[in-house]
């Protein structure tokens, strides 16, 4: 393991990677802080603003075994430099043009070029701390990455209800054009690791089929896929708009509501580490599921404001949105050390996945739902019965999703019975 002679050198390339995954979480929140606006720029409606958030997701899911193989093969210095120059170019083109087709690739590049973030953090701690640092580094990283949804959410929506929207994306993009250019300009990879793994490619890509042929993974990774919309759903688009139509708050405070998500976010991970090592894996991800159904379900039915309930709320569902950490945990108990790297690729893969099926169904059903009522400006307005029928979905396929992971851990519980039983 590569020694540096200065202690704050590790801490310094860590912190370029480290910087663009806290940043990105702006990039994917900020469309939800301007629904409003962006459904007047390009004349759509609930659906097309659905299928355009979705975008983001099909994106960053379909780039993460591609960006893992050339995190491998070329570095984090380039990838992070052409990756984040993607993401700001992306939001420039989408800011400023009134083509539909053109907003849905920028958005889909965006999604792309943010895939990079938690990888890269990870490929650059793997280089330059040592192994026993490797858990609390990752561990700290995604705390820290969590900071850029809290604190993202209410400034941004302030600049946008004081300043043109289009300017405050445009600084967005110049912003990720400065972070890449300084992951291109500092971040180094260690002298002693500075030599190309060409197995590295054929390494993630002959072990990706042995992957798909194993029931147990489908299972768990559909279960992840149905009990994601708390997070990629709701959190990241749909709860700002929700909470101004059903309370009358303005978006600051309603993002402000929304952040405590992910809050309990930074809380519910070594929680639910520490309850999976009591209970169980599944125990805690089937808990975690219908919580959170319970969850939503009570904030559905909530008619008066508390901003203290609702804060709690929140706070509990992002402590119970944690789970995924205990997915990545239980898939890779089922694979074989080889397979490790590119089943937690498989697994964040559907679970962004997840955030592409939750905006498009959403928006769908609150079409589906529209009483007709217009704004001035011809765009479609929602009721709160719109919004509580389009919603609704999350707690049930929560609910779904429990279910199957307790079967999974029911199946794997009688058949670890059975070996020992045999011995």
């Amino acid at each position: 393991m590569f020694k540096p002679k200065f202690n704050f050198l590790p801490l310094l390339m860590w912190f370029f990677p480290l910087s663009f995954f806290t940043f990105q979480f702006i990039l994917r929140l900020w469309p939800g802080l301007m629904m409003h606006q962006i459904m007047t720029q390009f004349t759509i409606d609930a659906s097309h603003f659905g299928i355009l958030a979705a975008l983001y997701y099909y994106g960053y899911s379909g780039m993460q075994i591609p960006v893992a193989i050339m995190l491998e093969r070329f570095g984090a210095r380039y990838v992070v430099f052409i990756f984040a120059l993607c993401c700001g170019i992306a939001t420039l083109l989408f800011s400023y043009t009134n083509h539909w087709y053109l907003a849905c690739l920028s958005r889909f590049l965006v999604g792309a070029g943010s895939a990079v973030g938690f990888l890269a953090v990870s490929k650059v701690i793997s280089q330059w701390f040592s192994k026993p640092h490797y858990a609390r580094m990752v561990g700290f990283s995604f705390s820290v990455g969590l900071l850029g949804a809290i604190y993202g959410g209410k400034p941004v929506s302030l600049l946008v209800a004081n300043y043109n929207w289009q300017n405050v994306a445009s600084t967005l993009a110049l912003i990720a054009i400065i972070l890449g250019l300084g992951a291109y300009f500092f971040l180094r990879t260690p002298q002693s690791l500075q030599q190309n793994n060409t197995d590295s490619q054929n390494f993630k890509l002959s072990h990706f089929k042995e992957l798909l042929r194993l029931p147990s993974i489908w299972v768990l990774a559909t279960a992840n896929f149905l009990m994601v919309a708390s997070l990629e759903g709701f959190a990241d688009v749909w709860g700002v708009p929700y909470l101004t139509t059903a309370f009358g708050l303005d978006k600051s405070n309603a993002a402000q509501l929304v952040s405590f998500i992910f809050m309990g976010m930074l809380l519910g991970g070594p929680i639910l580490a520490f309850l999976s090592k009591k209970l169980g894996h599944y125990t805690v991800i089937s808990l975690c599921g219908l919580g959170m159904a319970l969850c939503f379900k009570l904030l559905l039915s909530t008619t008066t404001y508390n901003w203290y309930g609702l804060a709690f709320l929140f706070f509990a569902i992002g402590m119970m949105c944690c789970y995924q950490v205990i997915v990545f945990a239980a898939g890779a108990d089922l694979v074989s050390s080889p397979l490790l790297g590119v089943t937690v690729a498989f697994l964040n893969c559907i679970n962004m996945l997840g955030g592409s099926f939750f905006h498009t169904i959403i928006g769908r059903a609150m079409d589906a739902t529209w009483v007709g009522a217009l704004s001035t400006d011809g765009i479609r307005l929602y009721t709160l019965e719109s919004y509580k029928a389009s919603l609704v979905l999350i707690p049930y396929c929560a609910v779904i999703g429990a279910c199957l992971v307790s079967l999974l851990g029911l199946r794997l519980y009688r058949k670890n019975v059975q070996i020992l039983q045999e011995f």
